[in-house]
């Protein structure tokens, strides 16, 4: 965050919080009138500090109950395979992220699905078939006690304008 200020900060911090303010309340909070806010986030958006804006569903209450983490080992690292591989994984809607690790999995997937049957339908028939894959380990999620897509921006330390 080198060329952030401190509103530059502040807006982005507003902003993970309450995406759909309006400029002028984001003016308002962040001590701008609303042209220099609105070019600020905008800035912001073109040097790519904001990705986009969602909204953040509730996954149970459209019936998907089943939470997983599913870790994934690759027999062989050839780039080809590994490429393949990842285009079949973005294109399967239950996964909601892929991260590639170090460590003792190669790749951990966090994948949502209305129940187990689906679960096991989805490793079974969507996973196991993908070549190069050796290892499948599934954690079955309990209970989602933290779920958060606020970054911990430290507003106070940037430098003022």
């Amino acid at each position: 965050m080198d060329t952030l200020d401190r509103i530059d900060c502040q807006i982005l911090a507003v902003l993970q919080q309450q995406g759909r303010i309006s400029n002028r309340d984001l003016a308002a909070r962040v001590h701008l009138s609303p042209p220099a806010c609105l070019a600020r986030v905008r800035r912001l958006e073109d040097e790519g500090y904001i990705e986009g804006y969602h909204a953040l569903l509730k996954r149970e209450a459209l019936g998907f109950d089943q939470l997983c983490f599913i870790q994934l080992t690759l027999e062989i690292h050839r780039h080809e395979q590994i490429t393949h591989l990842l285009e079949q994984l973005v294109a399967m809607p239950e996964v909601l992220e892929c991260h590639n690790l170090t460590g003792e999995y190669d790749y951990l997937l966090k994948v949502a699905v209305p129940n187990t049957m689906h679960l096991h339908n989805f490793i079974s028939e969507r996973l196991f078939p993908i070549p190069g894959i050796a290892r499948i380990h599934t954690s079955v999620v309990l209970k989602e006690v933290k779920r958060s897509t606020v970054l911990p921006l430290d507003c106070q330390n940037q430098t003022s304008t």
